[in-house]
């Protein structure tokens, strides 16, 4: 289970200092009473970012509330949270550089490893995770960019786990290169995940093909779907989900399945 938006930082720590764990809290406790495993979702994002963070540019006082905002909110899930979304989205769409929001602006290119080191000090036993989309292609700058990130982390010694893909996909489904870019990325030694998975028109062949890719790589260890009915997701025009407004399975549903090997 992953929450939408109930763990990111506009809904947990409001203004500085006073944290809102509430909706949150409801989350993990459902999931706990059905057994079922927590993905924190997510740490440090330049989106849904309240005002005051937005406002710092100061980096001492912006590294400070990075890392006690990081710090507060795993050891609050700490036991419950199995992998967490340390970083989400740090890099510029169809480019190896690094968005410029708040984070980059103010403390540079280092902020992701330091988000990653604190997580670690903050919970030795999650799973922590970069997460971001339109890095499916292996051919693409932006998949190259994070890519090499990664590489660079795992050569250094930062803690990174795995890597999140959100396969939010057109109506092709996922890229042909998907699989490639999976196994290239658990060669480096980390986990990968289908993160936040929907796609347009929810087509049979695109939700096999994706679930494939996965199913073919040892080290891919999830696959999430980015809502449950139609009505419920972010891109409801497009009807992506598996299962429909009423929630009846769609032939999605049973495509999955299948390719799970059920």
């Amino acid at each position: 289970v992953t929450a939408e938006n109930e763990m990111k930082w506009d809904t947990v720590e409001p203004s500085r200092g006073n944290f809102n764990f509430g909706p949150g809290d409801q989350i993990a406790n459902q999931a706990a009473s059905h057994g079922q495993k927590l993905r924190g979702h997510t740490l440090v994002w330049h989106s849904q970012l309240p005002g005051w963070v937005q406002s710092i540019s100061d980096a001492n006082t912006l590294r400070s509330v990075m890392n006690n905002h990081i710090t507060q909110t795993m050891a609050h899930y700490r036991g419950k949270v199995y992998a967490w979304d340390v970083v989400n989205e740090a890099f510029a769409d169809g480019s190896t550089q690094h968005r410029p929001p708040v984070f980059q602006n103010v403390l540079g290119n280092g902020f992701i490893e330091e988000a990653f080191r604190t997580a670690r000090s903050a919970d030795g036993s999650a799973k922590l995770c970069y997460n971001d989309y339109n890095i499916e292609d292996w051919n693409a700058a932006k998949t190259q960019g994070v890519y090499s990130m990664v590489r660079d982390f795992k050569s250094r010694g930062v803690p990174i786990d795995c890597v999140g893909f959100q396969g939010h996909f057109g109506s092709g489904g996922p890229p042909s290169s998907f699989q490639t870019t999976l196994s290239n990325f658990a060669a480096l030694g980390v986990d990968v995940q289908i993160t936040e998975l929907d796609i347009a028109g929810a087509p049979t062949t695109g939700y096999t093909n994706a679930v494939r890719a996965c199913m073919n790589v040892s080290r891919c260890t999830g696959i999430t779907v980015w809502g449950v009915r139609d009505t419920d997701s972010w891109r409801a025009s497009s009807t992506p989900l598996l299962f429909d407004g009423n929630g009846n399975k769609k032939p999605a549903y049973f495509a999955v399945l299948s390719a799970l090997g059920g």
